[in-house]
């Protein structure tokens, strides 16, 4: 008797979870654009500028340090640029995950004039315009840029990012600092 009252309500369990199930399924997607949104949301102004900013510089510096090592004909030049692309491949890649938790997703790109104003230039010409727009000149504007953050930021994991990139981005403000002074004097 038992089998019958069980195969009885069958059915009506099998409904009760196809219901629950679908309202789950229904209820979830507000759930979570809600919760992505309030993410999102929690940016300030400053901080959503900061994560353009620094990922345009990060972007520039990449592309850029792509064209020295071909159009560049300078060790030194050369090994600076090798070195920018991986340093700064991993700046960008911790932001990324950061921006990425409060709905910014869109790929930062480079700075169009900087990257054209290089395209063109082989050999010391390349080397100095390099030198100055990109090695000295963006890692001046990025110190201050990650500073300001680190110090005046709203997000405290952009600003925890910001303070912990800080020390290498001044690096390599020293780096370039001394490659346009090695390459003034040759």
């Amino acid at each position: 008797m038992r089998k019958t009252s069980l195969n009885s309500s069958w059915p009506h369990m099998l409904a009760a979870t196809a219901f629950a199930l679908v309202s789950a399924v229904s209820i979830a997607p507000n759930a979570w654009s809600q919760t992505e949104a309030a993410q999102s949301q929690k940016l300030s102004a400053n901080d959503q500028q900061f994560v353009q900013d620094a990922g345009t510089a990060g972007a520039t510096e990449i592309a850029a340090s792509k064209l020295a090592l071909s159009h560049s004909n300078d060790k030194q030049v050369k090994d600076f640029a090798q070195r920018m692309i991986v340093d700064h491949t991993k700046l960008a890649r911790n932001l990324d995950v950061i921006a990425k938790r409060h709905g910014i997703t869109a790929a930062p790109s480079a700075d169009s004039s900087v990257i054209g104003s290089l395209q063109n230039l082989k050999g010391t010409d390349f080397d100095k315009a390099y030198i100055d727009k990109v090695a000295v000149q963006g890692h001046q504007k990025a110190v201050e840029l990650f500073k300001n953050e680190s110090e005046n930021g709203n997000d405290a994991a952009l600003k925890a990012a910001a303070a912990k990139a800080l020390p290498v981005i001044t690096h390599h403000d020293a780096m370039a600092q001394q490659l346009a002074k090695a390459k003034a004097s040759s």
